[in-house]
């Protein structure tokens, strides 16, 4: 302990117990050597020779020279040690805050007068440890135990608490008081000794005090702005409102207890288009600009609330919006003719910016005097408010070409000239959006706007213009649709001629006779024309399909080899990326292969420098296709195929055109025109969408959308004893069989119907060589006579189905009647769901698809023979 001190003495420590101790030792250790050295001199002395006496006064030399240097460097040490310990003590006695040093137990090794002065002590006896001093209170004794938990698990921290009654004497006069208690390791330089605890404590109940007060003026402030008699909010760069007083709230509807600060934004609480009033002002880079707008803000209820508000808006450094504050007013209009002129103009004012239709005054020259918000927001990119200020022109909203027609109908209006016809124009920035324009002339002017020459309305066209074009688009297709299926048709009748007259010469020719070869050649040409026929009439939706469910990934996946070796030879590399957990898809599964290969084919020949050609699937979900914004698609889970090229593109004139048969930017002789034509029909006899996208010189990407396919669950009929169900499915025994039967001939009565001369009497011929009898008919009136001739005996019937006076599905209709069990087959050039779905449900009949040859015939008269 130190001695005691005065009490006003608090410039120096009342505790120190680490002073000049390290320089007290050094001189102890030194006197001892010399005191040890001295004395061995002394009791050896009479005992050793003087050689030895030489030897030893040389060790003591050596010895004593090796402490003396020791002393000297410890005292050259000690020097600088000495004068930095002194500035510490001095910095820490004053400082302004009571400072204390413990070890690990709490034992106090230093404290400044500062901590005596702030807990009464006035010597070192009266000086009190943290834990006796603070311990006596609940909320002390708990920071104390946070703080000293802390240190031992080496972490720093404060802490502040409040006591009833000052810890001592107090500047900040009797009653409560608040204290900040701080805590600190200090490491020692020595090593293996533990660390000091350093504690610094604090009066700070003025600075409590002044807090206090500093929130109760801004809660005053606060509320006076909540209560104001005006409405006031602020919003963020984005719009979002951060802050709004309870008076606007209250205008509202508003509950501010459920208020989120961000969670709303300017335009959730405005109403019709004055959203693009506010969004009109706006401030000059680094600037803030304030402008007066009357609009309508929207109450909770939904019912609109006439204000007029006074918007400061500030501006970035770089022009971007900054944050706003907005003070609002009601629109209360005092004496009667005020309230009748004011209620006038405020009717006006919300009818001129809440109509959906974009309105505009201009003069003579054709500036633009005055607009209403929608005119602002439709054509925000090329006119604001300060344009309108500056004499903006109403020329810069349309483009160049039509500015010669704007201006006439100006002169006309000028003129006061009615019936001006209304303008068609694009905006300058942007070709895909159509607008109209309606110019009507100014006959009175008034004394507020004597300028005035006419008013302009514009209405946005762009969605209008686009079901026009998809609408002509849809009429052409469907136009050349069905006169590719008439010429199918015929097409059909023709080549089904040929293969039937060159089938029965071939049968009466051997492969040595020079008329052989030509046949052959006769047939293959024959069938080549075939193809096209098949193409077509997948583009006019009147082909043969064989739906069933699929699923995507396998089908890719088994056509993926065949698409490498389309590739092999050129410089385009395959990438095939498959969709996870793909939906089914129902299709016709050789038609839907023809539509892959035919767009890798297309890809493959876009690419002759080569490229990348990328296959991918996925599911996409309702909003995903919403996402795509293809407004004839309805918003629904579909299954995707995308084929993406990196090659020439294709031009924006010819985009339209690209499904149309025969047409093909391809060299003579390198492609029909029928290949997209028939991706086209088969995408769309599917129930799918396509749609291409392209842009010139870095490739095309062709999506495919099919409908999701759901599954239903198969449930047992009524009545079944084994859960079956009866079939009522169409049954139709095709040409193509995987395994035919092996004997084509037969003695059967067959009836044939045919109104082509040419197919029928080369169909009759056929059967008759394979041993059938053969009866013929021109039409469907014909073979019910001829029927009732034969009393009905006739084993089965081969007819066409569009013919004069009754065609095939009237045939069999009116044949049910009297002979329900017979076999019937259509031929025809369409598709038999063409005229199935106008059958009788369950009815059963076999099809053969036009061009046949001899043997598909005789297979499908076979089959339907032997069939149940």
């Amino acid at each position: 302990m130190t001695t005691p001190r005065q009490a006003d003495d608090y410039n120096s420590p009342i505790v120190d117990r680490g002073g000049r101790s390290g320089t007290a030792i050094r001189i102890i250790l030194l006197a001892l050597v010399l005191i040890a050295a001295a004395a061995a001199f002394v009791v050896f002395k009479s005992s050793l020779d003087n050689e030895m006496v030489l030897g030893v006064l040389g060790v003591l030399a050596m010895v004593g020279i090796f402490f003396l240097v020791s002393s000297v460097i410890g005292f050259i040490e000690v020097m600088p040690q000495r004068q930095s310990d002194s500035l510490a003590r001095s910095f820490l006695n004053s400082h302004p805050d009571g400072s204390l040093i413990t070890d690990d137990k709490g034992r106090i090794i230093y404290a400044n007068g500062a901590y005596g002065k702030l807990t009464g002590a006035r010597k070192a006896t009266e000086v009190q440890t943290l834990e006796a001093l603070l311990s006596r209170h609940r909320e002390s004794n708990e920071a104390l135990y946070r703080l000293s938990n802390g240190l031992r698990e080496g972490r720093e921290g404060q802490e502040e608490f409040r006591l009833l009654r000052a810890l001592g004497p107090s500047p900040n006069g009797s009653g409560a008081h608040w204290y900040r208690l701080k805590a600190r390791t200090l490491k020692t330089e020595e090593s293996g000794s533990k660390p000091l605890h350093i504690w610094q404590i604090s009066d700070i109940t003025s600075e409590r005090d002044d807090q206090e007060r500093f929130f109760k003026e801004l809660q005053n402030a606060i509320d006076y702005l909540d209560h104001a008699p005006a409405g006031f909010f602020s919003a963020g760069r984005k719009g979002e409102i951060f802050y709004l007083n309870a008076t606007l709230a209250e205008w509202l509807g508003l509950d501010l207890t459920k208020f989120i600060p961000g969670s709303m934004t300017i335009g959730d609480v405005v109403a019709g288009e004055g959203l693009a009033l506010i969004q009109s002002v706006q401030a000059e880079p680094g600037l803030k600009k304030t402008d007066t707008l009357d609009l309508d803000l929207k109450k909770s209820n939904g019912q609109s609330l006439p204000v007029q508000i006074v918007h400061s808006v500030t501006s970035m450094r770089d022009g971007a919006p900054g944050e706003s504050r907005t003070i609002v007013l009601r629109r209360e209009p005092g004496t009667e003719s005020e309230q009748s002129a004011s209620a006038a103009v405020m009717r006006f004012t919300r009818f001129f910016n809440n109509t959906p239709m974009a309105i505009a005054s201009v003069d003579g020259e054709g500036r633009i005097l005055r607009t209403n918000a929608p005119f602002l927001k439709l054509f925000s990119g090329l006119v604001s408010r300060d344009d309108v200020d500056n004499g903006a022109r109403l020329e810069a909203i349309v483009q160049q070409s039509d500015r010669e027609r704007l201006q006439s109908a100006l002169d006309a209006a000028k003129d006061r000239q009615g019936d001006i016809p209304p303008i068609d124009s694009r905006t300058p920035d942007d070709d895909a959006r159509h607008f109209r324009f309606y110019i009507n002339a100014v006959i009175d002017q008034s004394d507020e706007a004597p300028e005035e020459a006419a008013i302009v309305y514009a209405v946005e066209v762009t969605e209008q213009k686009a079901l026009e074009a998809q609408m002509a688009q849809t009429q052409k297709m469907n136009a050349v649709g069905t006169l590719a299926g008439g010429i199918a048709h015929d097409f059909n009748n023709v080549l089904t001629a040929i293969l039937l007259s060159s089938d029965h010469l071939l049968l009466q020719a051997r492969p040595a006779d020079a008329s052989f070869a030509d046949l052959m050649e006769i047939k293959r040409n024959a069938n080549r024309a075939a193809v096209l026929v098949r193409q077509l009439l997948a583009f006019s939706r009147k082909q043969t399909m064989r739906p069933s469910v699929l699923n995507l990934t396998d089908v890719v996946g088994d056509l993926r080899m065949l698409v490498d070796r389309l590739l092999s030879g050129t410089n385009v590399k395959l990438d095939v990326e498959y969709g996870r957990d793909l939906w089914p898809v129902k299709t016709d599964l050789s038609q839907f292969e023809q539509v892959l290969i035919n767009l890798c084919v297309n890809a493959r020949d876009a690419m002759p420098e080569g490229g990348k050609l990328t296959v991918r699937t996925r599911n996409v979900t309702a909003d995903e296709v919403a996402a795509f914004n293809y407004s004839y698609m309805p918003n629904e889970e579909m299954v995707l195929v995308e084929v993406k090229d990196t090659g020439t593109g294709i031009a924006p004139e010819i985009m339209d055109k690209i499904f149309e048969p025969f047409f093909t930017t391809k060299e003579v002789g390198k492609g029909t025109g029928l290949g997209l034509a028939m991706v086209y029909g088969i995408v769309k006899q599917s129930g799918g969408y396509i749609q291409p996208e392209s842009e010139v010189g870095k490739g095309t990407t062709f999506r495919v959308f099919l409908p999701r396919h759901i599954v239903e669950p198969v449930i047992a009929a009524e009545g079944s004893a084994d859960g079956s169900v009866a079939s009522n499915v169409v049954q139709m025994p095709v040409a193509a069989q995987p395994e035919q039967p092996e004997d084509l001939t037969g003695n059967a009565v067959i009836l044939l119907v045919e109104d082509e001369e040419a197919v029928r009497r080369g169909g009759k011929r056929m059967l008759e060589t394979r041993g059938y009898t053969v009866h013929e008919a021109g039409s469907g009136i014909e073979a019910l006579d001829i029927l009732e001739e034969l009393d009905g005996k006739v084993d089965i019937v081969v007819s066409d189905v569009v013919m004069p006076e009754m065609d095939g599905p009237s045939l069999l209709r009116e044949l049910r009647k009297t002979y329900p069990d017979m076999k019937f087959v259509f031929v025809s050039g369409y598709a038999e769901d063409a005229f199935a779905r106008n059958l009788p449900e369950g009815s059963k009949f076999g099809f053969l698809p036009k061009p046949f040859s001899l043997k598909q015939l005789a297979v499908v008269v076979k089959e339907t023979l032997d069939s149940k």
